[in-house]
């Protein structure tokens, strides 16, 4: 895991009422639970190597 720093799992989620809502994008192939970190131009899982490149936003 991480050396030296513990994660702030409490800002992973979100309560609403008596629901969990997930804020992370989870990664497609470890399931739920792995979360992938967001970098300015995709999302990567650290577990797998998984990655998604984001799309880039069109001005008008």
């Amino acid at each position: 895991m991480t050396k030296g720093k513990k994660t702030a799992k409490y800002k992973y989620y979100k309560i609403e009422g008596d629901k969990v809502i997930r804020l992370k994008k989870t990664c497609p192939r470890c399931g739920p639970g792995v979360f992938m970190a967001e970098h300015l131009n995709r999302y990567a899982c650290g577990k797998c190597g998984y990655m998604e490149w984001k799309q880039p936003q069109k001005k008008e």
